[in-house]
């Protein structure tokens, strides 16, 4: 695909910024910037991993994959004001996904150990884990906020801190789940997923490029599963004080 080939897709972008003066969503702007930063963003991501592929130097590998986490940590957070430390125990989280997903695949030599399979593969769980660290945050914020009247009412009559907010942890789980369970559930159907579709336009056998893509959705729904399961834990003392009152802030 040639350069002057894909400037031709901006105008998909300015179709949509026009919609948005149009019917005057006031949606340009962001659309405009999110373009500006997605091009440049990826032009240069494009650049390191050509550099990183042909060095195959680990110290590089750690720097990029710990960049990922802690961009992705960062934004997830975004979705978990009023929690104390959401950052961080969002990166303990897709840091420790990441390190599980990473010992399977190359523990059992899935894949090569090296940047090629290593880098790409890890943003996709990284990115996996982002999305559905900011689904959880967001449904157990709406849990606490509807529910608070009975969890104060369960601590009243003596429950503790794991048995008052069970109920509320468990559909926060289930709802941070329900994207990548329906995309389980309509793949090859409904869609045809990003990876397998790059390999089968870059000229890979389909055979070929659906084993891959169900290593990554395979990976990524126990990845998914993993995670909620983790911010659960991780999240449960973030709702109550140390006394078992709930938190005023949230």
């Amino acid at each position: 695909m040639s350069m002057l080939s894909l400037s031709f897709t901006l105008l998909f972008i300015a179709v949509t910024i026009f919609i948005s003066m149009k019917k005057k969503l006031l949606l340009e702007k962001d659309i405009f910037i999110g373009t500006i930063r997605a091009s440049i963003q990826l032009i240069a991501i494009g650049y390191i991993l050509n550099y990183v592929f042909a060095t195959e130097n680990i110290w590089l590998f750690f720097a990029i994959i710990s960049i990922m986490i802690l961009v992705a940590a960062h934004n997830g957070a975004k979705r978990g004001k009023g929690f104390r430390g959401a950052m961080w125990k969002i990166a303990l989280c897709i840091f420790i996904i990441e390190i599980f997903v990473m010992l399977i695949l190359l523990g059992m030599k899935i894949i090569e150990p090296t940047a090629q399979y290593i880098i790409p593969l890890s943003g996709m769980t990284i990115g996996n884990a982002m999305v559905v660290s900011s689904l959880f945050l967001t449904q157990l914020k709406r849990e606490v906020e509807a529910s608070r009247g009975d969890i104060e009412t369960l601590l009243a009559l003596g429950a503790n801190g794991k048995q008052a907010l069970q109920s509320l942890l468990a559909r926060s789980v289930k709802f941070s789940m329900i994207p990548t369970i329906d995309s389980l559930k309509t793949v090859g159907v409904v869609q045809l997923p990003g990876m397998m579709t790059g390999m089968i336009i870059a000229g890979a056998s389909p055979i070929e490029a659906v084993k891959y893509q169900l290593l990554i959705l395979f990976t990524h729904t126990g990845a998914a599963a993993l995670t909620s399961i983790i911010l659960s834990i991780l999240f449960h003392k973030s709702v109550l004080t140390k006394d078992l009152r709930m938190q005023k802030n949230i």
